[in-house]
């Protein structure tokens, strides 16, 4: 389950640090919520979809490297992420 385009764009608008900015760890985590909180309402009613489950699996695992550069070169970043878009660690 991919996210819309203007969706998409919108979450980059909020979470870029500068203009132009598609590849910070802020944007890409902030993407990856989106689309995991897409899969996670696609499975409260297509509970047997494992071929869907594998890939947020994917994606979660990418989440959580990225979570992981982040808290290793910038902490008050990482706390000020996982508070933005309410991830548990």
């Amino acid at each position: 389950m991919s996210i819309a385009a203007e969706r998409k764009a919108e979450v980059i608008k909020t979470n870029a640090t500068k203009a132009g900015d598609t590849g910070s760890p802020e944007v890409q985590v902030a993407i990856l919520s989106e689309r995991i909180a897409n899969l996670t309402e696609h499975f409260k009613t297509h509970g047997k979809d494992n071929h869907s489950r594998r890939g947020l699996l994917k994606l979660v695992s990418t989440r959580r490297s990225l979570l992981d550069y982040v808290k290793k070169k910038d902490e008050a970043r990482y706390k000020a992420m996982l508070e933005k878009h309410n991830i548990r660690r």
